[in-house]
């Protein structure tokens, strides 16, 4: 599996358990720790996470895929899934308009908004 066909299996997740926002930055050119990072959000601490939970189980069930560090899950304000090319942020909407990491990442042609 290519990082990009990983990232959009990671989108498709998040999608059908109702994230919001859901983008992709590549960011292979601009840094050596990950080839795509995946932004969405929940409206609150349970749907944070529980789209971290959900997607884990279903990375690991349906890809054989687990990341290699998780963060912030039991807090749900802001989670972080490391599928090693693939750094997954699931943000609480607060957090997210805080952090903005779209902005600190975009250069105009590496961001794509995920639709089904």
């Amino acid at each position: 599996m290519t990082s990009l066909e990983k990232t959009r299996a990671i989108c498709k997740a998040l999608s059908t358990r109702k994230a919001k926002g859901i983008v992709y930055l590549a960011v292979e050119d601009k840094t050596s720790v990950c080839d795509y990072f995946v932004i969405c959000g929940g409206s609150s601490k349970t749907q944070v996470k529980s789209l971290a939970e959900n997607l884990e189980e279903k990375m690991r069930k349906e890809y054989e895929l687990v990341p290699r560090r998780l963060e912030g899950v039991r807090e749900g304000r802001w989670a972080v899934l490391d599928y090693s090319d693939v750094i997954v942020h699931i943000f609480g909407d607060q957090e997210r308009d805080f952090y903005n990491l779209e902005r600190l990442w975009e250069d105009g042609n590496n961001l794509v908004r995920y639709e089904d």
